[in-house]
């Protein structure tokens, strides 16, 4: 009889919810187990997980490490995969396999060369990627300089941190004053070049910004599933364009892709993304994590993860190649279970409640079917 196989996700992107139904639905129908742990009570991957708790506040990275090597060996895990902490976890792969747990990531070499930007783009650019122009900015005049090569050069300028995930941090600049045409709709990326300077005066610490043009659409996240061989096992890309998503298995996009996947090891699942400049493709950011929309791939008939898992595991799923592409689509919200709120632990010299008042209902975050929380 094949064993069930336990796989922890920490911290992670609410919409892996989907990435752990993938896990369930494997075509081999093989019993997985997920434990997921969280900081926030309300993470819905805490209610999608069938042993789940919360999180210790305020561990140093170290301290983090040996949190999760206990974890790891209590709860039996037999594949865990890191967001939180990455870096230094991988760090310590020889101590997780001490417990007989693989890590579902990349080796320390090649996280390290893709937590700042600004390396990652030196790197690439050395093995014949494609990247835009840009600028490592830690003051005012440092960025004035910057904008002004952009502008110059008939971009308008945007900068983001030299280090951190997904659009936080990223503004666009523009030489409009402020005015309440920036405080009518929505909230908008743009900010006046003026207020971000006085700011950039006015702030105790310096700045680490990546300063670049505005990329065009479309979009293009190729998914990349990698052997620690080296090899692509598979690369899919998911397009953007406005509301409209799709998918393409053209090589302008997967060449490059394989490029950075195979020549600097990013074992496991990475996720590299590239927009236009001009009329040219270029890089514009490299995860060395699953990307929150991995699952989408189901609709070309790829459970993604779940290959994964395997290869973790040591199961090499061979060369794959998507059955069919989906059709356009969009994503949209829906809803998704939560575990129950509990009361704060109450002092004995508390009155009782109130007749008629009806208390929360306690809960134990442990198998989800005592949540209620199945799904």
């Amino acid at each position: 009889m094949v064993s069930r196989v336990r796989v922890w996700l920490n911290r992670t992107y609410a919409e892996n919810v989907f990435f752990m139904d993938q896990l369930r639905r494997n075509p081999a129908d093989r019993a997985v187990e997920i434990h997921a742990t969280h900081g926030d009570p309300d993470s819905p991957v805490l209610a999608a997980a069938d042993t789940a708790e919360p999180e210790p506040e305020g561990l140093s990275p170290a301290a983090y490490v040996e949190y999760a090597l206990a974890q790891c060996e209590r709860r039996g895990i037999d594949v865990f995969v890191p967001r939180l902490h990455q870096a230094v976890i991988v760090a310590h792969r020889a101590e997780f396999e001490a417990v007989g747990t693989a890590l579902l990531a990349p080796p320390p070499e090649a996280v390290a060369v893709f937590h700042d930007k600004v390396t990652a783009y030196e790197a690439v650019q050395a093995v014949g990627v494609p990247v835009p122009p840009w600028w490592r900015v830690r003051s005012a005049d440092e960025l004035v300089a910057a904008v002004g090569e952009l502008e110059a050069g008939g971009y308008r300028a945007c900068f983001k941190p030299a280090s951190g995930a997904g659009g936080v941090g990223f503004r666009m600049i523009t030489r409009a004053p402020f005015s309440l045409a920036q405080l009518s709709g929505f909230p908008s990326p743009y900010v006046p070049l003026g207020p971000v300077l006085d700011a950039l005066r006015e702030a105790d610490d310096p700045v680490d910004w990546l300063v670049m043009p505005r990329l065009e659409q479309p979009e293009v996240s190729v998914d990349c599933l990698t052997g620690t061989d080296n090899r692509v096992r598979l690369a899919v890309g998911r397009t953007k364009n406005g509301r409209r998503r799709g998918f393409t298995l053209h090589e302008q996009w997967l060449e490059p892709a394989r490029r950075i996947a195979e020549g600097f090891g990013l074992h496991h699942l990475s996720n590299i993304q590239f927009r236009m400049l001009g009329e040219r493709p270029v890089l514009m950011d490299v995860n060395t994590r699953p990307a929150g929309g991995l699952h989408q791939l189901s609709l070309c008939g790829v459970n993604a993860p779940w290959a994964a898992v395997r290869l973790a595991l040591g199961e090499d799923p061979g060369e794959m190649t998507p059955p069919f592409l989906g059709q356009g689509y969009t994503v949209v919200s829906g809803p998704r279970p939560l575990l129950p709120v509990t009361l704060p632990q109450q002092r004995a010299d508390v009155p009782a409640p109130a007749l008629g008042a009806v208390p929360a209902p306690a809960v134990s975050v442990g198998p989800r079917a005592a949540t209620g929380a199945r799904t």
